[in-house]
């Protein structure tokens, strides 16, 4: 049975904001990334205790469960080359706060991609380290009771299909995020001078994804940088790919990452906006993102929970 979430800072920093959204998208939980309460804001697992203990409060008062964090721990802006023991005390912070609130997943990477000056890849990628920090990782939320996912993004394992695979061999039993809308815009280094293909990233993933994320969107040459768009407008298969999920008998958190009015490491569609109707277009975008979600998993004959 598929249950929708979406990572909610897309809806708004403001706690208030995510909460209303989900409620009014008939939703009963977020995928909690960056919350704003009381003036603070921050990732779920850095905030001050006092706040986050606040944020708990006032999940729980509005019954709002958390699907899943997502975690700062080794994504697009973290270097394999920082001190191992800043990925030490994320994990640290990140798992009682993840018992604390019953969530089961939390989403990482394996560390951005090392970059020469011009911009091009390095030739040294430090993937020993990788592949160890990884397994490190992986093993510590597995003690835990909690699944580490690892998103296909802009980092180390999301390269090409074969980092894919080589990750998972050397990093048994690790599970995934599949993310639709990622390969639209991540160069293809199996093949380059292309992006990647997202049903053949999705093939790849799909033996150990335990989650998915949707996004769409057209990568823009002139631009050199993507175009997001609702599901199934873009590029990323969005369409095909839900129909394999309700086919196949996925079971799981679909969560949605709209990136139409906000995108959560650049620049969005609505950042020429003055700050009240940017708000107002990015709640009423996140809106309209889950209901058109919610309609096409039902057209493929999906059940949801």
């Amino acid at each position: 049975m598929i249950k929708l979430t979406g990572i909610a800072d897309e809806a708004g920093a403001a706690l208030n904001v995510q909460i209303k959204a989900h409620q009014q998208l008939g939703w009963d939980s977020i995928e909690a990334r960056v919350v704003e309460f009381n003036g603070v804001k921050g990732n779920l697992h850095e905030i001050p205790e006092d706040v986050f203990e606040k944020v708990c409060e006032e999940l729980e008062a509005n019954k709002m469960a958390v699907s899943g964090f997502g975690s700062l721990i080794g994504n697009w802006a973290k270097k394999i080359t920082d001190d191992f023991s800043i990925t030490e005390a994320e994990i640290s912070r990140a798992i009682p706060r993840m018992q604390k609130l019953g969530a089961k997943l939390i989403r990482v990477m394996s560390y951005a991609v090392c970059k020469n000056e011009d911009g091009s890849d390095a030739a040294e990628q430090y993937e020993a380290e990788r592949f160890h920090r990884m397994r490190e990782i992986n093993k510590r939320f597995n003690d835990a009771g909690l699944t580490m996912v690892h998103e296909n993004c802009m980092n180390w394992g999301g390269m090409s299909v074969d980092h894919v695979q080589r990750i998972n061999e050397e990093v048994p039993g690790m599970k995934w995020v599949f993310d639709t809308g990622n390969p639209v815009f991540i160069p293809d280094r199996k093949n380059p001078g292309h992006r990647q293909d997202a049903w053949d990233m999705y093939q790849a993933i799909k033996p150990n994804m335990v989650h998915v994320h949707v996004k769409d969107g057209r990568w823009i040459p002139e631009k050199n940088d993507a175009e997001y768009t609702y599901p199934g407008e873009g590029d990323g298969q969005t369409q095909r790919i839900i129909a394999d999920l309700v086919q196949t008998g996925y079971n799981g958190y679909i969560s949605i990452e709209p990136h139409v009015a906000v995108v959560f490491h650049g620049a969005g569609a609505a950042d020429e906006m003055d700050p009240e109707t940017k708000a107002r277009e990015q709640f009423n975008s996140y809106i309209k993102y889950g209901q058109m979600l919610e309609a096409m998993l039902k057209a493929e004959g999906a059940t949801l929970a």
